[in-house]
């Protein structure tokens, strides 16, 4: 057995060094972090507690079952709502894209609800539909559907004219431009936009447990601010922003796989 049974084996081997950009961001997370650490034990306000005092009660509570009840209470309107938003933001941006008619008549109702403010809705929301699981779900759809509509509608809308006018060429019908080219070439943006609706259904069904009712993440936030449990409060607060940025930097890498992987890392 010699030296070079020890050496590194090449890119994809055991030793292969981490990327820069990687570095970056456990650089990033350790500044704040230690910002976190550092302003608790100062401290800047009585009510801010400590990164090691957050992440002990995020662990007592995910001990206890706290936050896994908690999540599934908060994930069926979430789920529902952008089930919804994502199927039918889908659509009517393709119809709108397609149709300048559709456009007419559709487009102003969601660029009206993008601009809107959420939190000045939700109040007539729980007057119409009451405080249950119908009116969290279109608290969830009033934020990510106009996203994914509008997304969708500009990706159909700016296909490749080249590619286009070549499938017209070739006699090609209004169907198979549809499906052979406008589709395909706007599909990486509708998934970018589906990608920020879901985003923005997190912040929706926040909301919606805030201000409707508190159940789910929504409870645990406002129970524990209640009795000035506020390590438990940013642990909740913590847990519901891990969670969002996980998923959204997941469907980020795999919008990368799908659509452009000559972007992918290394």
């Amino acid at each position: 057995m010699t030296t070079r049974d020890f050496e590194p084996v090449g890119r994809g081997g055991p030793f292969r060094p981490l990327s820069s950009t990687a570095v970056w961001r456990l650089a990033s997370f350790v500044l704040v972090f230690g910002a976190w650490e550092f302003a608790g034990r100062v401290p800047i306000s009585p009510a801010f507690p400590t990164f090691g005092a957050t992440m002990a009660a995020l662990f007592q509570m995910t001990l206890d079952g706290s936050m896994g009840r908690a999540y599934l209470s908060t994930l069926q309107p979430l789920l529902i709502g952008l089930l919804i938003s994502g199927v039918f933001g889908i659509l009517a941006g393709v119809a709108m894209g397609l149709s300048r008619l559709f456009e007419f008549f559709v487009a102003p109702v969601f660029i009206v609800l993008q601009a809107a403010p959420v939190a000045a809705l939700i109040p007539l929301i729980t007057f119409i539909y009451g405080i249950g699981l119908t009116a969290k779900v279109i608290a969830v759809c009033i934020l990510a559907a106009p996203v994914i509509v509008l997304n969708s509608y500009k990706a159909v809308r700016n296909a490749s004219p080249s590619l286009i006018e070549m499938c017209r060429a070739f006699q090609g019908s209004r169907v198979q431009v549809i499906a052979k080219i406008i589709l395909p070439d706007a599909s990486p943006l509708i998934f970018a936009g589906l990608r920020l609706g879901i985003a923005a259904g997190f912040i929706g069904v926040v909301l919606a447990e805030l201000l409707i009712t508190p159940t789910g993440i929504g409870d645990l936030i406002t129970y524990h601010r209640s009795v000035a449990d506020y390590a438990e409060m940013y642990a909740a607060i913590f847990s519901i922003v891990a969670f969002a940025a996980i998923t959204v930097s997941s469907l980020q890498k795999l919008e990368t796989m799908v659509f452009r992987p000559e972007k992918k890392e290394g």
